[in-house]
């Protein structure tokens, strides 16, 4: 298990440790996420109207996301606490609510798949957070990456 080129979190006597980058090539890596916050029609307009008792839930869901982004390696243990050049959330409708879009970048000697995920589930969960007085139904569903560049891996794009 510990010879399997593909568990890298595992040292030679199968140990979680973290990744030693530093050999790594430093290029500029880019990484996108999406979350599904699903909802009503009805609540869906109160979100992008701005009309919710707790206030501008958009505002409030995209700052939650740029800050998990930030704080990623905080939250997943083995993760590398890297200096992000960039992170933009964006909040679109979708046929069952709001699709969560986050585009994470950094120049270093890793990627920025978990902080692009991190980034949608937690503006995710603040969406939930900010209307579920006015909807118990909401839910949060399909956190994934959506396509990654940079690095010895290249691009990658879900199908």
């Amino acid at each position: 298990m510990a010879d399997d080129p593909r568990l890298t979190h595992l040292n030679e006597s199968g140990e979680v440790h973290m990744v030693d980058v530093g050999g790594k090539e430093v290029t500029d890596r880019e990484a996108v996420a999406e979350a599904l916050v699903t909802m009503s029609p009805e609540l869906t307009d109160r979100f992008f109207s701005g009309d919710l008792p707790k206030g501008d839930a958009a505002a409030v869901a995209r700052i939650a996301g740029i800050t998990a982004a930030k704080k990623t390696a905080d939250l997943i243990p083995l993760c590398h606490p890297i200096p992000l050049t960039g992170v933009e959330v964006t909040l679109e409708r979708s046929g069952r609510g709001i699709q969560v879009l986050a585009t994470v970048r950094t120049t270093g000697r890793t990627g920025v798949e978990m902080e692009a995920m991190t980034a949608v589930a937690v503006a995710a969960l603040t969406i939930y957070d900010m209307v579920k007085s006015v909807e118990r139904g909401v839910s949060v569903e399909s956190i994934g990456l959506l396509r990654k560049s940079g690095g010895r891996s290249g691009f990658w794009e879900r199908e």
